[in-house]
């Protein structure tokens, strides 16, 4: 059976899946990898451990569809790496992945030979430590027997691409963790490169998503048992394939983003930046996207799930369902409003819109009344209070919002999207959301091998909508008084960080 196939490497786990080309799952599979944290403010991986995952789970979709016949193969990663590669193709040492905050000397290095008035006006992007540019640079000062054999700079999905082909990429979609990358034209800045000592040829020349940029090699085929010579596109970053694969290609349209972390991107045909938001181009050729992010999106719950919910583990194991289930019963029983209990969701510093490396989680409001139902509706409240704080600025910047799209593995959850919903007072439609990012690189593969005319015959073939949330306007009231509580808690905790180490 002709298809495609999409790979989605995500921050603790890929996903390889076969599709058909109408969107239909044909096999897939899931495996996991471990992020390391070896000091504070470090998160890395090691990207050998990505490609290992991802040849096992090649080999299992292809032993579940032998008939299957691959048109095309598309791949998304996650955001912000930096990969050194030397000229053999060997990784030089473990990638700081996006949560990573390490690089914060050399953002002032940046700022000082640069300005950063000059680097937001050249790629509409603020200069912070998880971004891919300062991390070279952490690279070059600190390791620099390291860096000076590094070749080449990868991202995670050229990466992959990489091994499969042996082309090096970078596309256009992941150029915005490079404020040296203009983001009006869509090229890398010479000169800022030069001013900091960078070689040109280090970072691969940026490229559309869906250009096919080669073959699957013979070393390849080998390791995967994929056809040698099938095609394979550059792909882009996650939540850029992630709003493809929701639905998103048009201007206006706004996907929800439910992964390991939270926010959204709303799909611009022109060109608006903000300081506190996250400026980016679309694996839709021609758009842009405007996103805000928190690092405490699906992750939270995957982290009270393992930490604090034994009981709906075990109880899930019994009836033969999913802790999560449990877990959203429990929230399902809790007022909106939580009683009071706050959580702010910031478990690993915070990205947009408050960009601090060193925000923390916090419950406030406990005391004996609570319960650990509380504290799961109370997550789930937050990341919801992070979603509205990101649109809000979206909007003040000159976006223009309206329906969301949900993706991720969050959008399963009934009790949570209903809850961003009141929250954000929009309507929310959820496709098929646990393979919205695979699919969305699965189109670019389609679209770059001529399966699809172009990417409205993509999306009008492959998304369809499960369900809609309406807001409740009972739970507005409460909802507003909990934000304006979210967003003073945050600023009166603020001065504290300069009492932790």
């Amino acid at each position: 059976m002709r298809c495609l196939l999409g790979i989605d490497l995500g921050t603790s786990s890929c996903k390889v899946a076969l599709l058909s080309f109408d969107g239909t799952v044909l096999a897939q599979a899931t495996r996991s990898y471990a992020v390391h944290y070896p000091k504070p403010g470090w998160a890395e991986q090691n990207p050998d451990e990505w490609w290992a995952s991802i040849v096992k789970a090649i080999k299992y979709v292809l032993e579940q569809r032998p008939d299957a016949k691959i048109a095309c193969i598309g791949v998304d990663g996650q955001s912000w790496s930096t990969i050194l590669m030397d000229g053999k193709g060997n990784v030089l040492a473990p990638t700081p992945i996006w949560m990573d905050t390490r690089a914060q000397d050399e953002c002032k290095e940046i700022a000082a030979a640069i300005g950063e008035d000059a680097l937001f006006e050249n790629s509409g992007n603020p200069l912070q430590p998880s971004y891919t540019l300062p991390k070279i640079l952490w690279f070059k000062r600190h390791l620099p027997s390291v860096f000076s054999k590094a070749e080449k700079i990868l991202q995670s999905n050229s990466f992959i691409v990489y091994r499969l082909t042996g082309a090096a990429t970078f596309d256009e979609s992941q150029c915005y963790g490079l404020q040296i990358y203009n983001m009006k034209n869509g090229k890398l800045n010479l000169d800022m490169l030069k001013e900091l000592s960078i070689q040109p040829d280090l970072i691969p020349q940026p490229i559309a998503s869906h250009c096919v940029v080669g073959g699957v090699s013979k070393n390849a085929a080998q390791e995967t048992g994929l056809l040698q010579g099938t095609p394979v596109v550059a792909g882009g970053l996650d939540a850029a394939c992630a709003t493809l694969g929701a639905g998103v290609y048009q201007s206006g349209q706004t996907q929800e983003q439910g992964g390991q972390a939270g926010g959204m991107s709303i799909c611009l045909d022109s060109y608006i930046a903000d300081r506190r938001l996250i400026l980016g181009r679309h694996v839709v050729p021609g758009l842009w996207l405007l996103q805000g992010g928190t690092v405490g999106g699906g992750g939270v719950l995957r982290w009270m799930k393992e930490q604090f919910c034994l009981q709906e583990r075990m109880e899930a194991q019994q009836k033969g369902t999913s802790p999560f289930d449990e877990m959203n019963q429990r929230a399902q029983s809790i007022a909106p409003g939580c009683d009071g209990l706050l959580f702010l969701p910031y478990m690993a510093g915070e990205r947009s819109p408050i960009w601090n490396p060193r925000a923390k989680g916090v419950w406030y409001g406990l005391d004996f009344s609570k319960t650990r139902a509380h504290l799961i509706r109370a997550c789930m409240e937050g990341v919801g209070y992070s979603l509205r704080h990101n649109l809000e600025v979206a909007i003040r910047a000159g976006a223009k919002v309206g329906k969301l799209y949900a993706m991720g593995g969050s959008a399963n959850s009934l009790v949570w999207t209903q809850i961003k919903s009141d929250i954000t007072g929009c309507e929310i439609d959820v496709p098929s959301s646990d393979k919205a990012t695979v699919l969305g690189a699965a189109l670019l593969a389609g679209v770059g091998a001529g399966v699809y005319s172009g990417f409205e015959e993509a999306v009008n073939k492959t998304v369809s909508i499960t369900r809609t949330h309406t807001p409740d306007l009972e739970n507005a009231s409460c909802y507003n008084n909990g934000y304006e509580r979210y967003l003073a808690l945050y600023e009166h905790l603020r001065p504290m960080e300069k009492m932790w180490p």
